[in-house]
């Protein structure tokens, strides 16, 4: 029995001359730019256009293109390999390549048995998981793919991920302490209000993550705090926002660890907003010391939490439960605790 996974990710440009188009197809998708077409086109070219030249020059920094295709590889070699033989493990970038299109005719080409759809995003939000998801259905109905299908929603508190990440955030901790008593701070891609208000989960799953690794960490009196970044545009966004949080803790003058609780793999994000930009900013402010946790990348017991989430999907794929486009109808808790 053959199963093929597939690795959902955000994708990012591969050379200068993608970044434009890069950001093009990230605005307009309906999920991030609700307006109906043909407004949400124009408003892509138009936002993609504007920022295109301060992309490239954050790209340029990481020499010249995105990280996260060639660390989602190496997250998916380890995946397979803790997989074993029966299983095949593709990627399926949203907004570059490889598309979902291309993946869907490869994992057709391959021959799967059974699929299992695995987004690279722990927390479930409309704006990632759900249009990763959708994109894959077009595709695969587009290649006449009609394996059995399993789709992983979200897995926010699953054991294996919250070890860890207390793994990798104890030393930071200790070394943080050296220069006073430390503030944890995780921090996440932020959403405007609206979307959450609208009943998307992504929210309390990023603070539920938060709140069982402070668990897992079992320091009594630790200081922590939840804040969200990368935020743009107009709208009100869900707080508190990271500027602020690091501006409070160079008024506090504790020393900060910073955690990038919903990004598993390093990209512009945590490379250059988190490592440089944040940074600045919290030295400037008065923080005495700053020191930011890696991304889970291939740690031995990320893999073992999609390794087990693939082997729970596979056995459901094809069930009356599961078909794949069935995510979570209304029952978020629930899907939290068991997809």
């Amino acid at each position: 029995m053959k199963t093929a996974v597939v690795l959902f990710n955000l994708g990012g440009p591969d050379g200068p001359d993608a970044v434009e188009p890069f950001l093009f197809n990230l605005f307009n998708d309906k999920a991030i730019i609700g307006a109906p077409q043909p407004i949400r086109w124009l408003l892509a070219t138009l936002i993609s256009r504007r920022r295109a030249p301060i992309a490239r020059e954050i790209y340029r920094g990481l020499g010249g293109s995105s990280p996260l295709l060639a660390n989602t590889e190496r997250q998916a070699q380890a995946l397979g390999q803790a997989l074993g033989p029966d299983f095949k493990v593709f990627i399926a970038m949203r907004y570059w390549r490889p598309r979902a299109e291309a993946t869907a005719q490869a994992v057709a080409a391959w021959g799967a048995d059974k699929v299992v759809l695995l987004p690279l995003y722990p927390q479930y939000s409309t704006t990632t998981s759900a249009s990763s998801l959708a994109e894959w259905h077009r595709a695969a109905e587009a290649a006449g793919l009609r394996a059995p299908t399993a789709s992983v929603c979200c897995y926010p508190t699953q054991p294996d991920l919250i070890d860890a990440q207390a793994s990798l955030i104890a030393p930071a901790l200790a070394e943080a302490a050296k220069s006073g008593k430390p503030r944890l701070l995780f921090s996440a891609h932020g959403l405007p209000k609206k979307i959450v208000a609208k009943g998307d989960p992504y929210q309390w799953q990023v603070e539920a993550t938060a709140e069982a690794i402070v668990a897992k960490l079992a320091a009594p009196g630790l200081d922590w705090q939840v804040c969200y970044q990368s935020r743009v545009g107009p709208l009100e966004w869900i707080g508190p926002y990271a500027e602020a949080e690091l501006e409070r803790a160079g008024r506090d003058r504790v020393p900060l660890v910073v955690v990038p609780v919903a990004f598993v793999s390093e990209h512009s994000e945590t490379l250059v907003e988190l490592d440089v930009t944040y940074r600045d900013h919290a030295l400037a402010a008065g923080v005495p010391s700053y020191h930011r946790v890696p991304a889970l990348a291939e740690h031995p017991g990320f893999i073992a939490c999609l390794a087990k989430l693939v082997r729970e999907a596979t056995a459901r794929a094809g069930t009356a439960c599961d078909g794949g486009k069935r995510l979570c109808p209304g029952n978020w808790a629930r899907c939290a605790m068991a997809a």
